[in-house]
């Protein structure tokens, strides 16, 4: 039996990992359980893993993985390696890691239904680097783990984004947009020059831009200098 705090948590955790693939952070566990110190999520987070609901992943801060559910509050993410999910639109759909492939011609894309998407050089998951620049390759992925719209893609630099399961050397799937939802990993780019890979959040007029690593702090600039070139939806890493 859980209590009913641990069912929060647990459902909580569940639907954050089936819209984005990520698994929230200590202060939004504590906010959406209206708890007043990370302490009580820790003790949370202990009671569910020895009931065996959840497993914390080894060598990545606050990775969590959903292993089962109590009966009526639907299905597990699949067990395994935690995997960033595929979003589309507002809600997301699970599915596994990409591994990228090279580009093929389009008669073979149409028979894979596979998409060719432009690489666009590379993004920063640290401190922001120049701007997006012009394409140097493709990556084929399936049209089904795409939804709508023109996507591109970036190879990551850096570790600010780590407990989002985003490792330097990974490649970015980005939707090409100019508005997103806060808590929306996005490409921000700032003041026309830099490009940086992080989490969306509002503060009022401000906009603030949250790593996904404690050791970078949460940039907050005005709405004015930060324009969005599109929301994170898929993620491929090479073994």
């Amino acid at each position: 039996m859980l209590t009913r705090k641990q069912h929060e948590l647990l459902r909580f955790i569940q639907e954050r990992l089936r819209e984005s693939g990520v698994p929230p952070s200590f202060d939004e566990m504590k906010d959406a359980l209206d708890l007043r110190s990370k302490s009580g999520i820790h003790r949370l987070i202990m009671a569910l893993e020895e009931r065996g609901f959840i497993r914390r992943l080894p060598n990545r801060a606050r990775a969590l993985e959903v292993i089962k559910m109590p009966d009526g509050l639907g299905a597990p993410t699949p067990r395994g390696r935690f995997n960033p999910a595929v979003v589309q639109g507002g809600l997301g759909t699970q599915s596994s890691l990409a591994k990228p492939r090279p580009a093929t011609s389009p008669d073979e894309d149409d028979s894979r239904h596979s998409v060719a998407i432009p690489v666009m050089g590379r993004i920063a998951a640290g401190t922001p680097i120049s701007a997006i620049q012009s394409r140097s390759h493709s990556v084929s992925l399936p049209a089904d783990m795409l939804g709508s719209g023109e996507h591109f893609a970036l190879e990551v630099r850096g570790d600010s984004m780590v407990e989002a399961g985003i490792l330097d050397g990974d490649t970015v799937v980005i939707r090409r947009q100019d508005t997103a939802n806060t808590g929306d990993i996005i490409v921000a780019l700032i003041d026309d020059e830099e490009a940086t890979l992080k989490r969306l959040r509002r503060r009022g007029s401000s906009i603030a831009l949250e790593a996904a690593n404690p050791a970078y702090e949460t940039r907050v600039l005005g709405p004015d200098r930060v324009k969005i070139q599109g929301r994170l939806v898929n993620l491929m890493r090479r073994y």
